[in-house]
């Protein structure tokens, strides 16, 4: 069982700390241990709980009333209120939950309501993009663990995976090329996965490399290939100084083409991209990229 500061609750649930703990005095809505030095812990138990608090009373239901029911309550309440077509942010909160239980039959019924109300690539834009941003927020706070990661990882990338299979072949011989990779540190692909998704749907040729590819190798296979447009996505720890460098180097290679950075680490680019090299904050932004290209 993994044990959370009321810091990493408060990034978890998007519940600000001095709620948590007017919840916790007034309603007893967690229980808490305490530290020799009486600081606060808090458990998974404690985290699904404010999760689920979090989705009711943002649907109306007082602290008061949701404190008197029990997890059972709770948890039917939830599944009337949150709905696939608007209630994006409930959906998130869900899967995390799902994450945190390693509990595959919850996240189905999640993904499976979402796809059904909105579709599989709107679901991608409002669900699963934003979702994989805050875990890739939370594996680098040190919030979640590495199963729990892997666990709900894997799940959707076997969703991704047999989405993109299901797409029709690109056959337009003039069909834009875009090769989609992660740096030789890098191994976290469900972004990326997305990315493909969406260029395959949009009538682009992808040349997907996946994980963790040398820079030299790199550089062989575009040469064979010849790619409009480079893409690839930053979540492991990296300081700016040497996501300049790794950029820099891809500038000077390709200079006459356009290279996609995307990523939880990629947001704190603080210094200036060249003119072929553009950063891209989401599924969404990815894809009004994409149609300038057509």
């Amino acid at each position: 069982m993994s044990t959370y500061s009321i810091k990493d609750l408060e990034r978890l649930t998007g519940i600000k700390a001095h709620t948590i703990r007017i919840w916790e005095k007034r309603y007893g809505i967690v229980d808490p241990s305490r530290t020799d030095s009486n600081i606060r812990w808090y458990n998974d138990e404690d985290l699904k709980k404010l999760l689920n608090v979090s989705i009711l009373n943002r649907h109306g239901y007082k602290i008061s009333r949701i404190a008197g029911l029990n997890r059972k309550q709770i948890n039917q309440k939830i599944m009337e209120v949150v709905r696939p077509e608007s209630d994006y942010l409930s959906q998130i909160e869900s899967l995390v939950v799902s994450m945190i239980e390693l509990n595959e039959d919850r996240f189905e019924k999640i993904l499976s309501q979402s796809i059904l109300k909105i579709g599989f690539e709107e679901t991608l834009y409002y669900v699963v993009y934003p979702f994989f941003e805050k875990i890739g927020l939370l594996w680098q706070t040190g919030t979640i663990n590495p199963a729990q990661e892997h666990f709900i990882s894997n799940l959707i990338r076997m969703k991704l995976c047999v989405a993109i299979d299901s797409l029709p072949a690109v056959t337009n011989p003039d069909a834009k090329k875009i090769m989609l990779f992660l740096p030789e540190w890098e191994l976290h692909e469900i972004g990326l996965l997305t990315y493909y998704y969406i260029a395959r749907k949009h009538g682009l040729k992808v040349i997907y490399l996946g994980q963790n590819v040398p820079f030299q190798d790199l550089i062989s296979v575009a040469q064979t290939i010849q790619p409009d447009v480079f893409g690839t996505y930053f979540v492991s720890a990296i300081t700016n100084e040497e996501m300049k460098k790794y950029l820099e180097d891809l500038s000077e290679h390709f200079s006459s083409q356009h290279i996609i950075v995307s990523g939880i680490q990629a947001a704190n680019i603080d210094f200036k991209l060249s003119d072929y090299t553009k950063l891209v904050k989401s599924a969404s932004d990815f894809k009004v990229f994409i149609k300038t290209l057509s």
